[in-house]
Order: structure tokens, then sequence, then C-alpha cells
């Protein structure tokens, strides 16, 4: 299945963020459920969270971090 790609993200309250696909849907997306461990865990931090931007079909953090495009989309909820 082909999945819609985020044209744009932005970080909001709760480690969720606001994405627009490119079928022109604006979806939440919950982020707190991935913030574990010491790579994820870099997330906590509200100010590395809000650095979060746009690579791709993607969406990723300064260090690396990224969120498979599909989960963007399967996992969130219209907003």
């Amino acid at each position: 299945m082909k999945y819609p790609h985020a044209v744009n993200v932005v970080p909001r309250a709760g480690y969720k963020l606001l994405i627009t696909f490119d079928n022109g849907e604006r979806r939440l997306f919950d982020v707190s459920p991935y913030i574990s461990g010491s790579w994820f865990g870099e997330l906590r931090d509200e100010q590395f969270f809000s650095s979060v931007r746009l690579d791709g079909h993607t969406v990723v953090w300064p260090n690396g971090q990224d969120i498979a495009p599909h989960e963007l989309f399967e996992c969130s909820v219209p907003a």
C-alpha cells in the first residue's frame, strides 16, 4: 500500500507532531511511546524534540532519530 508523504511537521505539546501529508490531511502523531532508551530518550528534552524537521518523506531529529514514513500515517489520528 502506498502511503501519503509528510510535507510539513510542527512539534506540539505532549510529544506530539502535527503532520501535513501530501494528500492534504493533517494528522497528530504521538511520539511519547517511542521515547525510551538512550537514543530515542533524547527526545524527552523539549528543546531537542522541537528541533524535528522533514527529511525526504519522514521526520528526523538532529542526532538521526526518525520515524518510518508509513508509521507516521498509520499511527496518527486526524487533527
